[in-house]
């Protein structure tokens, strides 16, 4: 009987392993019915369709990846295998990004360690990027047997993920989430090579493969011929949409010259409408939950498209009009500071986008200078890490940080809050913002109100309506050719956005904008000095090697009003960044930086080139004032 028992748990083994992993994975991705759906549901056919996508991707690396990377005689088969397997793989992306987000980054993650902040550790990349560096652009055969390692973990990994699909339930809402997503991803990062960085060739074959990997996904979503007409009649228009974007890829694969921002006025975005219409007019309701990226965005230039509550601790931190109002009111108060001579404004200058306009501004102890540049806040709140060294994740504690930093306020949150109790317009103020059932309601102000007001009104700092936006909603005449030139250069042989993506253009990771990036760049303590700048960002808080002198990548929308760049503010105008970037950083000048992220090789871009990518960045300027309140904006629309 025990031996019996022990061949049914070996046998059902592998179902219990698969049920695992898939808790283990985005849990929240599962349906949230308790019934699962039926056989022969949409859902159900997709699961099935992406099943049998997997097996093929995992049938070629093991039957002609692996056999080639084992003898690695003949690098022309090994490129085609390598280049079918990554076109085989787009067909199961937007499933293994959504659902297994962990399995995706060693599938197709950057080949650059993933860092555990928490756990102080680093984990060594894979997946098909790796593999890429160990073929492009020459392969060396004496790197074979890495290449086989390498070949046998994607191979392990496609295995993983196979295995977690078998009990993957998907419910339509969450599949037509996975459409519009991938859209979402082609537009900032596929289209910038960033899963392609050492084979650009490849940029828009796999382009147009992920977009027609959705075409028999959204194909289980046909509906009847009874269907109402309106209904039909927003499939069709999908389907049509789908279509017509994938021939433009195929059309224009040349990666210098496709014009990227044809391709997603005239192609991404109308797509990402019609897939929306259309699964409204299905009777799929669009989730409410709270995300980064609204749930019901039909594209990611939309203007209400983002949510900064998202960011927020709880929801007990989100802003109401009151703490936004109080919030200002602080804001703009020497109070907070412990010798009641600066305020939040006194380096955030609203007429310069919330920065001071200096390399580094005095320390309140006469004669120093702070550590760093002041940075802009604007969109701040739309980042998953405050600080150049991404040692905050809300700007709650940010607050709270700089409130105490003896060179920048010198003061702390309680000493504030004793001397706000003194003055009663302040106290009613704290009352109307803080009602008795919410957070800090006590009956004195308490320092968790004060960061939760400054907060709320940092997260009222959304700007996101440059001319630049504009022209993305339909206002063609709002940006010049040569801006447009510029915003092809930037996404495209410029490579800029491959770190700073958009829309944001920050370096919070798009489409789910949950986690921030930071880079390498080799910056130079001054202009010419051949001299590395001292400061050592993330390592002093996190100290891993690949993390010295590791900055979070900013945003650059108002980089016309935010000079002098850099974390060091060593460079005093755009055509001095533009021309640190076009020569490849700190180690493309000769500096020794071994840890470098930044590409070293040089962009070699032309001075027309260069004054187009300046004339984009200063169309992204856009500090007027918007509604306090975005989120209830939103759900009026």
């Amino acid at each position: 009987m025990l031996s019996s028992l022990s061949v049914a748990l070996r046998a059902c083994a592998p179902l219990l392993l698969a049920a695992l992993l898939a808790l283990a994975g985005a849990c929240s991705r599962t349906d949230v019915s308790s019934t699962p759906p039926p056989a022969d549901s949409p859902a159900r056919r997709v699961q099935q369709h992406v099943a049998r996508e997997l097996a093929r991707l995992h049938r070629h690396v093991q039957r002609q990846l692996l056999p080639l990377a084992r003898r690695g005689t003949a690098p022309d088969s090994l490129r085609r295998s390598f280049r079918t397997a990554r076109l085989l793989y787009k067909r199961v992306e937007p499933f293994t990004e959504y659902y297994m987000p962990g399995t995706a980054r060693l599938l197709n993650g950057p080949p650059i360690g993933e860092v555990e902040v928490a756990e102080n550790k680093d984990f060594e990349p894979g997946g098909l990027q790796v593999i890429e560096a160990l073929l492009y652009p020459d392969f060396d055969p004496a790197n074979r047997a890495e290449l086989e390692r390498q070949v046998r973990a994607l191979h392990r990994e496609i295995s993983n993920a196979r295995t977690r699909w078998q009990v993957q339930e998907l419910s339509d809402a969450h599949v037509f989430d996975v459409l519009r997503l991938q859209v979402f991803r082609v537009v900032s990062l596929g289209i910038t090579g960033f899963d392609t960085p050492l084979s650009p060739a490849a940029t828009f074959p796999e382009t147009a493969a992920a977009l027609a990997a959705l075409q028999p996904v959204l194909a289980c979503y046909e509906p009847a011929t009874t269907a109402p007409d309106s209904v039909r009649q927003a499939y069709a228009a999908a389907r049509r949409q789908l279509a017509q974007a994938g021939q433009y890829a195929r059309r224009h694969p040349d990666f210098n010259g496709f014009d990227r921002l044809a391709f997603i006025t005239e192609h991404a975005n109308p797509l990402g409408r019609a897939l929306l219409a259309c699964q409204v007019q299905l009777g799929i309701r669009p989730f409410d939950e709270v995300r980064a990226l609204r749930a019901d965005a039909a594209t990611l230039f939309d203007s209400a498209a983002f949510n900064p509550d998202f960011y927020a601790p709880t929801t007990q931190h989100y802003r109401t009009e009151a703490r936004v109002a109080l919030g200002r009111q602080l804001f703009q108060d020497p109070v907070l500071s412990g010798t009641g001579t600066r305020s939040c404004a006194s380096c955030h200058q609203p007429d310069k986008a919330f920065t001071d306009g200096v390399a580094k501004n005095a320390t309140l102890t006469p004669g120093g200078l702070v550590r760093r540049n002041t940075p802009t806040i604007l969109n701040a709140a739309l980042q998953a890490g405050q600080f150049y060294d991404l040692r905050s994740t809300t700007l709650e504690n940010q607050a709270a940080d700089v409130v105490g930093n003896p060179n920048e306020m010198h003061g702390s949150l309680e000493a504030a809050a004793r001397r706000l109790q003194r003055r009663p317009e302040y106290v009613r103020q704290f009352r109307q913002a803080f009602p008795g059932s919410e957070v800090g309601a006590e009956p004195t102000i308490a320092p968790v109100q004060i960061q939760t007001a400054l907060a709320a009104y940092e997260r009222s700092l959304i700007r996101l309506n440059s001319r630049f936006d504009q022209h993305m909603r339909g206002r063609r005449e709002a940006l010049s050719r040569e801006e447009i030139q510029g915003f092809n250069v930037f996404m495209g042989v410029g490579k800029c956005g491959t770190c700073h993506f958009a829309p944001l253009f920050n370096g919070t990771v798009p489409p789910g904008f949950t986690e921030a990036e930071s880079e390498v760049l080799g910056v130079e303590a001054a202009p010419g000095s051949h001299r590395l700048d001292a400061d050592q960002g993330r390592f002093a808080q996190v100290p891993l090697p690949q993390l010295r002198r590791s900055f979070k990548i900013p945003t650059v929308r108002n980089v016309a009003l935010t000079a002098p760049y850099m974390h060091n503010g060593t460079y005093q105008n755009l055509e001095q960044v533009i021309d640190f970037y076009n020569e490849g950083g700190g180690q493309g000048r000769g500096l020794s930086v071994p840890n470098q992220t930044l590409p070293p090789d040089k962009l070699y871009l032309s001075a027309a080139d260069q004054r187009a990518l300046k004339a984009f960045l200063l169309a992204l300027t856009d500090t007027a004032s918007g509604p306090l309140n975005a989120t209830e904006q939103h759900r009026k629309l």
